[in-house]
């Protein structure tokens, strides 16, 4: 079958392997670095209790079938591994059954994570790696030409992610109609980037002229991802601008880079393709299988999209093959944080120590200016901006983290940039009281140096000890 593979786009899927392999890396490595403290043994939301009460039906994962830190760290680390090894090329070593193989070990490892993973992988970006992952099993490696249907179908995806984002705006917050949330989006999106201040002081007619952009950018532009070369080509390299600014302007985990690599899998390299055989047939048929199987599964985002009670973020069935998308559907007007403080005095009173735990990437001290995240997932501080809008977000995790600060537990302060309290000396009490946040005007940071400046609204979280946390839980 003459038209099953694209030649042309040889370099285009070299390209995507590779740098999907990296978002692959970053995501195991987070995997890795934070989970003791948020699903270990001991974690906010421990595994194995989640385990208990949900069949493997609902969530298949590897730690259905055993569950230990160790075995969880092994696996994240053997994901880290493979995905450095598929970013130097490996897979391309390999016979074309063992490539396909390579790719689908990452696959099995992070939905064995994402399934077990609770509040804190229910992100989008965490579908939208398991979506993009499966379709990589099947893209081949240098043994053949990369097949036509599956590149359709990471276009597909992309298509998905941008138009989904789209509608979501447009029948959500009126000020996506009104051209005006991007008044308010830089200052109370739910981690700041370094720049973050400066796109919220842009001119608002420049804010009118983005928000407009964004809507031509994921309503119409990616309607071309189906034409001929080179407005296809085009298309993408106009997706992949968009979201290098929206890279500079905040820290979206590996949302704007896994979208970024789904673009570059549509752009056509200048380059002249190897000469391969033609694919084995056992590979045109596993292909053309799997790509039926997937189009008929999206009847479900596309029933979705055009629903008038479109939802975000969902995916519709327990390996997330494919999955509805789309942020901000509604814009914050006011930034508020839980600032979380503890004492070592006895007795709790108002004019007590209180000594405030500083986060790595949410804003804590107004004179400490948001660094750099993304990709990494900082998962900890984004929950705690959920926890800000409302204290049922924190419902499930948040007296489990005052217990472990009341702890000094390690692996929990290990998430945070700094614990005022030195190992060996826990706080008797620990706070957690909310403040409403702003950035500052020029003369403002001129003349104090800070890029936010706080306001307390109310009591969050009455003084707490260890004891009474222990009767709550």
């Amino acid at each position: 079958m003459g038209w099953f593979t694209a030649p042309d786009y040889w370099l285009s899927r070299l390209v995507f392997q590779r740098a999907l392999a990296g978002v692959y890396l970053v995501a195991f490595l987070t995997a890795a670095r934070q989970f003791r403290a948020l699903i270990g043994e001991r974690g906010m939301l421990p595994v194995p209790r989640f385990l208990a009460r949900t069949p493997f039906g609902r969530a298949p994962s590897i730690f259905q079938l055993h569950y230990t830190d160790r075995f969880f760290a092994t696996c994240a680390w053997t994901g880290c591994a493979v995905s450095a090894a598929l970013a130097a090329g490996l897979d391309s070593r390999l016979p074309l059954w063992g490539g396909m193989l390579m790719w689908l070990v990452p696959w099995v490892l992070y939905l064995s994570i994402v399934n077990v993973g609770q509040t804190w992988y229910a992100f989008g970006w965490e579908s939208l790696l398991l979506e993009v992952g499966f379709l990589a099993v099947f893209l081949g490696n240098d043994e053949v030409a990369p097949p036509v249907v599956v590149l359709f179908l990471l276009r597909w995806i992309l298509f998905r992610v941008e138009f989904g984002a789209g509608l979501i705006k447009l029948r959500g917050d009126a000020c996506w109609r009104k051209l005006t949330c991007l008044d308010f989006h830089h200052e109370t999106q739910p981690m700041p980037g370094p720049l973050s201040w400066f796109f919220h002081h842009l001119p608002r007619p420049l804010h009118r002229i983005e928000v407009a952009a964004n809507h031509v950018t994921q309503l119409v532009v990616p309607v071309l991802l189906f034409t001929p070369q080179p407005i296809a080509m085009a298309a993408a390299s106009l997706m992949i601008a968009t979201q290098l600014w929206l890279v500079l302007s905040g820290n979206f985990s590996w949302l704007n880079w896994i979208t970024i690599v789904l673009a570059l899998s549509a752009i056509r390299f200048p380059h002249t393709p190897p000469s391969v055989p033609g694919p084995p047939v056992w590979y045109e048929v596993v292909v053309l299988t799997v790509a039926a199987l997937l189009l008929w599964l999206s009847h479900r985002p596309v029933r979705n999209m055009i629903s008038r009670r479109q939802i975000m973020n969902r995916s519709f069935d327990p390996l997330h093959l494919v999955n509805s998308y789309g942020a901000f559907g509604t814009v914050s007007r006011i930034r508020y944080e839980v600032v979380v403080e503890g004492t070592t005095d006895a007795v709790p009173r108002e004019d007590s120590d209180w000594r405030e735990y500083e986060f790595r990437g949410k804003p804590g001290d107004p004179r400490r200016w948001p660094r750099q995240f993304a990709p990494y997932h900082l998962r900890l501080d984004w929950m705690m901006w959920f926890a800000a809008l409302s204290p049922g977000y924190a419902d499930p995790w948040f007296g489990a983290l005052v217990e472990r600060l009341l702890e000094n537990d390690r692996d929990t302060l290990r998430l945070l940039r700094r614990s005022p309290f030195p190992p060996g000396t826990p706080p008797h009490y620990v706070r957690a009281r909310l403040f409403r946040y702003r950035y500052t005007s020029w003369p403002e940071l001129r003349e104090t140096g800070a890029c936010w400046k706080r306001t307390f609204v109310r009591e969050y979280l009455p003084p707490t000890r260890l004891a009474t946390v222990a009767q709550k839980s």
